[in-house]
């Protein structure tokens, strides 16, 4: 009786963990994609590795991405409920010279990635990166030399599509760089179609394992399905895949945010956090005494005041769409209670002018890290600063409006506050 239930829970567990490896994809593309049905051999290859995924695409023929942001795919992106959405550009217009680029390609990329964004706030959107015709692009060499070969062209969509990705916030599946291992490596291994531009069926199948690496980070050498290739062909070609995608996936994907934090005291009852932070809109910081407080990214200085001695755990959490990354730290307060700041001195620090109009000057003395807050006279925090305690800091303070604000400034060794009167003249 007991193998039998230990049995089941194992298959319940397998269960979940086949349910979590469930992905929903929108292709927005054009031949590229319909050619040898390149969704459908992503999903079959997921088959293939006991995945479950749905694909989805509109890709009529020689589309762009100007287009698509005007045809179905839109409707699409603004239904919802994709995991991944990859965009592919029209095989040419990303080679073309720049200044044609920046006027016909990248604009309309980084709206269609927005709207993912905007639409499907958890999903990651991927760019398909496409590869050089053959023989170049003999048709518009005369226009831009650089295409008239294989590897002028194909570094120009390496290059842009690079570029797209880094600069929306997107991942990038480099098909292009498959190709070329594939071309200078097996040459035997022909991954383009008899019009020496669309992929042959080899070409299709380095594609979608690719993005099958980057939908599942799983290791191609793995796959079962090799949709009617020969074998060492398919074994060839995963291997390529696993070099170039699997071997260096962070390369690829969008870059997730990073924090680490540190902390200092100011005084007995004050603690000053101070975070690193990286590809981070928002944070979040949980005191560990049950307050919270969400900043923007760059306000990466924060000071808090505890009411009760103790031990703290302190964590901060950046987040950039769905991702987060969390960092710990703890600050032991051994005051029984706050430091009244009407009790402060401030003979060693000199602000001016004061009353001010529109800046503050604080001249600091140099003994390490200082943060410097404004509040209102209700006790709001409205402007946080952290800068070196050497030399003078400026507090911008046009945004705020006529009236009488408290200054704090956190010294290690000591916490000093002084009244400030910003005034304007009508």
């Amino acid at each position: 009786m007991r193998k039998a239930l230990f049995a089941a829970l194992l298959l319940c567990f397998a269960a979940l963990g086949m349910a979590q490896e469930e992905r929903r994809v929108l292709f927005v593309g054009n031949s590229y994609v319909y050619t040898n049905d390149l969704p459908r051999l992503v999903e079959n290859i997921a088959a293939s590795m006991g995945d479950r995924l749905s694909c989805t695409s509109n890709a009529p023929g020689g589309c762009t991405l100007q287009q698509h942001c005007q045809n179905q795919s839109m409707t699409l992106i603004r239904q919802g409920g994709w995991d991944f959405v990859v965009l592919q550009e029209q095989s040419q217009r990303p080679s073309f010279p720049q200044a044609q680029v920046e006027v016909e390609v990248f604009p309309f990329a980084e709206r269609l990635v927005d709207s993912v964004y905007a639409n499907n706030p958890c999903c990651e959107p991927m760019f398909f990166m496409t590869w050089g015709h053959k023989y170049g692009d003999a048709g518009n060499a005369p226009y831009f030399p650089v295409l008239g070969t294989y590897e002028g062209m194909d570094s120009m969509l390496c290059e842009r599509y690079t570029y797209m990705a880094r600069s929306f916030d997107a991942s990038l599946c480099p098909v292009g760089c498959v190709f070329l291992y594939l071309r200078e490596n097996h040459a035997d291994i022909d991954v383009y179609s008899p019009d020496n531009s669309h992929p042959s069926l080899a070409g299709s199948y380095a594609a979608a394992c690719a993005f099958y690496v980057l939908f599942f980070h799983r290791d191609p050498d793995s796959i079962a399905f090799s949709a009617t290739l020969p074998e060492a062909t398919a074994r060839t070609i995963r291997s390529a895949v696993r070099s170039v995608v699997f071997d260096s996936l962070a390369a690829w994907q969008r870059p997730e945010p990073q924090v680490s934090v540190a902390a200092t005291m100011p005084d007995d009852s004050t603690a000053l956090f101070t975070a690193s932070v990286q590809h981070a809109d928002s944070l979040m910081w949980h005191f560990g005494d049950g307050s919270d407080t969400t900043a923007a990214a760059s306000l990466t200085s924060v000071l808090h005041r505890y009411s009760e001695p103790g031990t703290y755990d302190v964590t901060i959490v950046a987040r950039r769409h769905c991702l987060a990354a969390t960092d710990t730290t703890s600050v032991t307060i051994v005051a029984e209670t706050p430091v009244s700041i009407a009790s402060q001195s401030f003979s060693v620090v000199s602000v001016s002018p004061n009353p001010t109009a529109d800046r503050l000057t604080v001249s600091l003395p140099g003994r390490g890290r200082v943060a410097l807050a404004l509040y209102s006279i209700e006790g709001k925090l409205l402007v946080l600063q952290a800068t070196d305690a050497s030399g003078s800091a400026d507090l911008a303070l046009g945004h705020l409006p006529a009236g009488v604000y408290l200054l704090r400034v956190a010294l290690p060794d000591e916490t000093l506050v002084r009244k400030v009167v910003i005034s304007r003249q009508r």
